[in-house]
């Protein structure tokens, strides 16, 4: 291979990832680039290839994102919803299983800019005055706008009540300076102006932000209250995971740190308060994932989509049984010492009713160790 040769593979492979809405990092993974593109389709860069016979019978998202190893999967689907994935000539759905010598063409088109939009979404509001608004988010809600996702996001939402918010930070984030996952339910703060960005911002950075979580994870914890201090990165397997099992001997590890204690036992579940000291991405679900006791619910890091108690079968319990209940902080202006706590989910309260009936537990035991989080 010659020289020329190389760096003309190189020009190639960065102008792709540029279509696609990536950028080229060098070693490693390519990573998003700020989501600023323009709707352009440049014909000159479609690729078609034929599917292989090793390849018959898998699906068509699959197959593609198989020949291009910078494009997420998220974004192999968008392209085929949007038509810009041909198969024989024809748009397909994502799942539909290719043959041998299929024909597959695609199209490059990068993704029209997104923005931060107002909607009008009801929220539930726990605190507000001039510096800051607490919302009681509700699992299944993005936090703001992201690859794949422009619409029904908390920022969306407090956009839509005609909230100013600071702009210290990405405009897809006005006001957020700390996040839950999507299946996470419970308090998040949001500051309203620049200088209480910065006040929250800096207390999150020096830990005087007190956050306590409830959660319910699989089997049974042998002590009554503990610490977890595992360093946590990127899983390097699965892109769209955390690790804590080996991740000091990754690069990109960050330290991280745990505590938590058992409030009641329940069968082969326990019931925990968790109180987190950094906030590290996915923390809580890799940690206890780490101890082998994974959050109920969480089937990304391991635990069972139905519970077994006894010879009942619990139905699924559609998100994480993970809540954010309470939170501790200064209000940025005056520093006096504001607490608040988000009631324990209905979802949540039912899905306890009904492990407490499977396991023949008393409910006024369970409410007992729940008191101040009901």
């Amino acid at each position: 291979m010659t020289a020329a040769w190389c760096q003309s593979q190189r020009k190639l492979k960065r102008e792709r990832a540029s279509l696609f809405g990536l950028t080229d990092c060098g070693a490693g993974a390519p990573r998003r680039r700020p989501l600023r593109y323009t709707h352009v389709v440049m014909e000159s860069l479609e690729s078609k290839f034929a599917a292989s016979a090793e390849e018959a019978g898998t699906r068509l998202d699959r197959v593609v994102a198989a020949h291009f190893p910078e494009l997420s999967r998220t974004r192999v689907q968008e392209l085929i919803e949007e038509g810009l994935v041909l198969l024989n000539g024809k748009p397909a759905k994502d799942s539909h299983k290719v043959h041998a010598n299929d024909v597959i063409r695609v199209v490059p088109q990068e993704r029209p800019a997104l923005r931060a939009e107002a909607e009008a979404i009801a929220l539930d509001v726990l605190y507000e005055d001039e510096d800051v608004i607490a919302i009681n988010k509700p699992a299944g809600m993005n936090v703001h706008a992201g690859a794949g996702n422009s619409h029904g996001t908390l920022v969306n939402a407090l956009l839509g009540r005609g909230l100013s918010l600071s702009q210290q930070e990405d405009p897809l984030r006005p006001g957020i300076v700390h996040r839950l996952d999507k299946e996470t339910s419970g308090i998040l703060l949001v500051a309203k102006n620049d200088f209480a960005h910065s006040r929250l911002s800096e207390a999150f950075r020096q830990r005087a932000i007190k956050k306590i979580y409830l959660a319910l994870v699989q089997g049974s914890m042998e002590e009554d209250h503990g610490r977890i201090e595992l360093a946590i990165a990127r899983d390097p397997n699965r892109r769209t995971r955390m690790t804590a099992k080996r991740a000091a001997q990754l690069a990109n590890a960050r330290p991280a740190r745990t505590d938590w204690r058992v409030l009641t036992r329940i069968d082969s579940t326990s019931l925990l308060e968790i109180q987190l000291h950094t906030g590290r991405t996915h923390q809580i679900r890799a940690h206890f994932s780490a101890l082998r006791h994974p959050v109920v619910g969480d089937t990304l890091y391991g635990a069972s989509g139905q519970l077994h108690i006894g010879r009942a079968t619990l139905p699924s319990l559609g998100r994480n049984f993970l809540h954010a209940a309470k939170i501790g902080f200064a209000q940025p202006h005056s520093g006096k010492a504001i607490e608040l706590t988000a009631p324990l989910p209905a979802e949540l309260k039912d899905y306890l009713a009904k492990l407490a009936t499977a396991a023949g537990e008393s409910s006024a035991r369970i409410d007992a160790a729940l008191k101040g989080f009901l």
